[in-house]
């Protein structure tokens, strides 16, 4: 993975590298050497902080998209590679149980998108925690609308996702599939 990065120096200042698709992620060194060299440290411990947040890592951008926007004007680019087998945490094996119609469709989905089970179903649960569903662990979000009486079809969430702004997949309910 080759992450883009922009160094810029103003008098009496180190070099300062920003890594414009990390938002966030930005370090500093004496020499243009060092500063890389702490970029990459910045870049490793940046994404293995997403990865352990099981929030989702932005692929690398494209350097010239990079350097048509204004705040980046004047800087010197260049690009620094990241070894993703370093930011893999070690797979643990679980075990776990669920209905067969629903895995039919996990190993479906899965196949066409030439991913294992076990890849689909870790990249899932990333993407539905990505989306703040882990802030509701004991359901009141969705509880509370049972007893209120709001409808709870699948085309009601797919409408309160749109206005949320969330993917429609993002609340799934398994007895629909």
């Amino acid at each position: 993975m080759n992450y883009p990065v922009v160094i810029h120096k103003d008098q009496k200042s180190d070099y300062g590298v920003t890594v414009p698709d990390l938002p966030g992620c930005f370090t500093a060194g004496r020499t243009i050497d060092e500063a890389l060299a702490l970029a990459k440290e910045a870049i490793e411990l940046h994404v293995q902080g997403l990865i352990e947040e099981t929030l989702i890592v932005p692929a690398p951008g494209d350097i010239r998209r990079h350097r048509r926007d204004q705040q980046f004007k004047g800087g010197i680019w260049a690009m620094v590679n990241i070894d993703p087998r370093v930011l893999r945490p070690g797979a643990k094996r679980i075990n776990i149980s669920m209905p067969e119609r629903l895995l039919d469709k996990v190993d479906r989905i899965a196949g066409k998108q030439g991913d294992t089970r076990s890849g689909f179903l870790a990249k899932a649960a990333a993407a539905y925690m990505a989306h703040g569903h882990a802030e509701d662990p004991g359901g009141k979000w969705e509880n509370s609308r049972k007893k209120s009486g709001e409808a709870t079809s699948v085309q009601d969430r797919v409408r309160r996702c749109k206005l949320e702004r969330k993917p429609p997949g993002s609340m799934p309910d398994i007895s629909s599939i």
